[in-house]
Formats: structure tokens, C-alpha cells, sequence
């Protein structure tokens, strides 16, 4: 079977951009027991609408049910599971083995994939989880291409999923409590404030002037990692015997997740990984790492900002094709400015000036800066309902 690309959903909107821009399966959380609590989450109507939907375009949907759970949890957990099973849910997504022991009794025909929160690390630990029912496992960040294809060859049958792009966390497979410690926000069960990509300075006692907490002259960001990117080895991980390849991003927006997910379809599509590479430097980010895939890895954190800006600027939305496109302003942009096509059909790259303009009633608009404003422009190029429009500087 082909490699399956795999694709962050944090609203319905992100789901759709996904599975348009080629994504094979998207996980997603719902309202509960997602360890993305600040992300827009689906409500138990709307998971049902989102399998439906991903099904009728052949995906898949996979629901994270990754917190590490505490006693009171375990109440509607049973009927949650049962709902995921009832809705055709491709796989729930867990950590906590008590979560994984509930989810067996109370819907025993949905799948469970184990979470890269539980830190699989070694073939024998993948092993047991296969035995305890895991059709597949999300593996720890911190794995060489060597160590996954020992975990491959002494667990047949297993599946192996691995990240191959987006942010990294400072802590050990994100297992992490900073966040608790500083601002009392529980990292494991949905809630960091991602302390780690902060600024920190040292104030000496009696509240003298703030001292900058140096690395090095590069900076302070301590706990800063860089964005995982293996776009240039996705046939080594292949090889390896990972089978899934997931881009981390549920709070992240709805451009970054087109961007990101058209470069992989289409690297894993035959185009050039130099273009593809371009592509991902279009939206914004860290500095790029292979973490720990070749080995130990002591250039991991990003020292000197928290995110760079990409090169081209999100500023609308396709929401009607044809010679005269209806768009909805996302950014600002004028006249004249040069526009580029983010899309997964022939027109992806494609640029034009944006002339023509005017709004939906005929008027001419000569400047875009009405928030969400739906404008008519001319375009040479065919695009469809679901392609993004960005400017280029």
C-alpha cells in the first residue's frame, strides 16, 4: 500500500483544506480528552459529519482520545468510545492504558492507534502494545531511521507512524510541565501555554534590572526547538517501515496546513523536493531540523526568535472558480499587487496582478482592506472553491 500522508484538523474548515490539498487521513479532536483543548475541536454532531465526509471522499478520520486521564474522566468515556465505533471512526488515538482497557470493552471493532505521548521508544515496548490490541503507534520523536526499522522488523504486523513536519517540543515526547509549573495550565490533558517558546530573562533578587539568560550571543530562547522537516528523507523513513507520515499543526492556520500538506502530496507525487522545499518556506516557521533521525542531534534549538515570517503573505480565499473568481479577503492587498495560486491543480504557482476588482455589488475597489470582504477579480488562470491566493513581496 502507498505511504499515507497524514494531516492536522483542528476545525471543519482545516479538515476540508486538508482533503483538498491531498491529505490520505486527518486526525482531529473532540470537545473531550483531546490534548488540544485551545484548538476549535468538533462537537459529537460534527465528528459524524466529519467522518461522513472524509469517507465520501475515501479518507480517513482519526480521533484523538490522547489526555492523560484522571478517575473522574472515565464516566462518559465508555459512551464516548461507543459513539466514535457508532460513527464509523477510522481509529481512536490514545496515551493512558486505562483509556486504551475502555476503549477495548466499550467499542471493540474501532481501532486504536497509541499516541506519541506514551513515548514508544524500543521494539520490545512496541511489542507489548501490539499485544495489548495497538494496530498502530505513533512513534517517539525521538527515534533514529535505524531504531525504527529494528521496531519494524521485531513487530510484523504493526503499523508505524512518525512525524515528519511541524513544531517539536522541548520535552520528551511532549510529556511535559513546564506549563503547569509556571502557569498552572496542564500540558497532558490539552492546556499548554507553551512556555517553551518564550523569551527568558534572570532578575537578580531584589528586583534589580533584568539580566538577558544567554545561550549564547545568539539569543534567549532556551526551550525554543526548531520545526521538524524531513521532507528530503520521506523514502528513508519509507524504507524504515513507517507507513504513516503525520504533520503536527492543529492550532496552526488554515494557510499553513494547505501549504504544508500540498508540498508532501506533491513530493510524494514525483515533484522536485528543491521546489517542494521553496514551498514550505512560503508560510511562516522555525528553522527547519531532522531532530533525531540520523542520530543524537545537539542543534535542535531555535536560539534566536520565536518564528520566522514566511515568504509570501495568506490574503484570500477561492471561494467560487471561473473567469471572474469570487475571493474572500484574508490579508490586504491592492491593484496591481502580484498574486500567487496555492492550489493542488495545474494552476498551483501561477501568478498575476490582481486588476479588476470590485465588490460583490459592481462597485470597482482599487485597495482590499474590508475584513472577509468578498470581491470579484479578474484571473487568468482557472481556480476553484478551495485555493488560496498569496502575495507576493
Amino acid at each position: 500500500m502507498p505511504v499515507e500522508l497524514l494531516a492536522p484538523a483542528g476545525d471543519f474548515e482545516k479538515l476540508k483544506t486538508a482533503l483538498y490539498f491531498g491529505a490520505d487521513a486527518v486526525y482531529l479532536g473532540g470537545k473531550e480528552f483531546s490534548l488540544r483543548a485551545f484548538a476549535d475541536n468538533f462537537t459529537g454532531e460534527e465528528l459524524q459529519s466529519a467522518v461522513a465526509y472524509a469517507h465520501a471522499r475515501g479518507k480517513k478520520v482519526y480521533v484523538t482520545v490522547n489526555v492523560f486521564a484522571r478517575n473522574e474522566d472515565f464516566a462518559r468515556l465508555g459512551e464516548y468510545a461507543s459513539y466514535l465505533q457508532q460513527i464509523g471512526a477510522d481509529a481512536a488515538l490514545v496515551t493512558d492504558a486505562g483509556v486504551l482497557s475502555v476503549i477495548k470493552n466499550a467499542a471493540p471493532r474501532l481501532p486504536i492507534h497509541l499516541s506519541t505521548q506514551a513515548n514508544t521508544t524500543n521494539k520490545y515496548a512496541a511489542k507489548f502494545w501490539q499485544e495489548q490490541g495497538v494496530s498502530r503507534i505513533v512513534l517517539a520523536r525521538e527515534l533514529s531511521l535505524k531504531e525504527i526499522a529494528a521496531i519494524r522488523e521485531f513487530c510484523p504486523g504493526l503499523e508505524l507512524e512518525a512525524f515528519v513536519h511541524g513544531a517539536m517540543c522541548i520535552s520528551y515526547s511532549g510529556r511535559c510541565l513546564l506549563s503547569n509549573y509556571l502557569d498552572g495550565r496542564d500540558s497532558n490533558r490539552g492546556a499548554c501555554v507553551q512556555a517553551c517558546r518564550w523569551r527568558y530573562r534572570v532578575t537578580p533578587e531584589g528586583g534589580k534590572q533584568p539580566l538577558d539568560a544567554e545561550e549564547d550571543a545568539r539569543g534567549t530562547y532556551l526551550l525554543n526547538s526548531k520545526d521538524l522537516n524531513m521532507l528530503a528523507h520521506l523514502s528513508e523513513l519509507e524504507a524504515a517501515g513507517v507507513c504513516s507520515f503525520k504533520i503536527e499543526g492543529r492550532m496552526k492556520s488554515r494557510y499553513y496546513v494547505a501549504d504544508v500538506v500540498n508540498a508532501y502530496r506533491r513530493a510524494l507525487d514525483g515533484a522536485p523536493l528543491s521546489a517542494m522545499q521553496e514551498e514550505l518556506e512560503k508560510c511562516a516557521h522555525r528553522d527547519f531540523t531532522v531532530a533525531y533521525a540520523f542520530g543524537a542531534n545537539a542543534h535542535t534549538v531555535n536560539y534566536a526568535n520565536a518564528q520566522a515570517k514566511g515568504t509570501r503573505e495568506y490574503v484570500a480565499d477561492v471561494l467560487e472558480g471561473g473567469k471572474t473568481p469570487l475571493v474572500q479577503m484574508r490579508g490586504r492587498f491592492r491593484r496591481g499587487d502580484v498574486l500567487e495560486v496555492l492550489s493542488p491543480s495545474a494552476s498551483f504557482n501561477l501568478t498575476f496582478a490582481a486588476e479588476g476588482m470590485c465588490a460583490e455589488d459592481g462597485t470597482p475597489v482599487a485597495d482590499a482592506k474590508l475584513v472577509l470582504q468578498k470581491l470579484r477579480l479578474a484571473c487568468p488562470y482557472p481556480l476553484h472553491a478551495g485555493d488560496i491566493l498569496r502575495r507576493v513581496p
